[in-house]
């Protein structure tokens, strides 16, 4: 395989991942992918496809999460700068393939904080991201039982290797999930 399209994507995330809420949030790190791309004048259609299948196995395969991506990948022919950026999103938790491209260490950084963004919204009284702002987030953020499994370590360490400030990471997250509030279910009642 050449370059993996979104459509040929999307087939192999449907075909591995049936739960709803695993959908919404490939969609919800494909489109904050797509969004860096597009900040950092990056290869948008690259970052998209790797936001959208990062967590292929992960419906089914949970202990063996990124292992069985690998193999399917594999199988499908990707090529390897694919598989490897999408490796790279389990560094430290499930692999060993240290971020070391932009789109690697953004993957990492936005995988978990996609997920913490998504859960501040849906707590607010519009259950919106479209009025949401980075401060609701940072607000959130000490708060270790909200949002428990999200992982702020790893946000942290990826935000780092991006040279960003958090905020701002926070801030072009938010703008990349409200593109597809409606798919994520972030659009709320406004």
């Amino acid at each position: 395989m050449t370059r993996p399209t979104r459509e040929e994507a999307y087939r192999l995330l449907t075909k591995y991942v049936e739960n709803d809420s695993q959908i919404k949030h490939a969609l919800a790190v494909e489109a904050t992918m797509k969004h860096f791309a597009e900040l950092f004048g990056e290869d948008v259609d690259k970052w998209s496809v790797i936001g959208l299948i990062h967590d292929l196995d992960y419906d089914k395969y949970p202990d063996e999460h990124c292992k069985i991506t690998e193999q399917i990948l594999r199988e499908e022919g990707w090529p390897e700068d694919y598989i490897r950026g999408v490796l790279s999103h389990g560094w430290k938790l499930c692999t060993d393939v240290e971020p070391k491209e932009i789109m690697e260490k953004t993957i990492y950084a936005v995988d978990e904080l996609t997920g913490l963004v998504a859960a501040t919204a849906l707590m607010r009284p519009s259950k919106s991201i479209m009025d949401m702002e980075a401060k609701s987030v940072k607000k959130k953020w000490g708060q270790k039982s909200f949002a428990a499994g999200v992982n702020r370590e790893v946000i942290e360490e990826g935000v780092a290797m991006m040279g960003m400030e958090l905020m701002e990471v926070i801030n072009q997250t938010i703008l990349g999930m409200r593109k597809v509030a409606e798919e994520i279910g972030l659009k709320g009642d406004l």
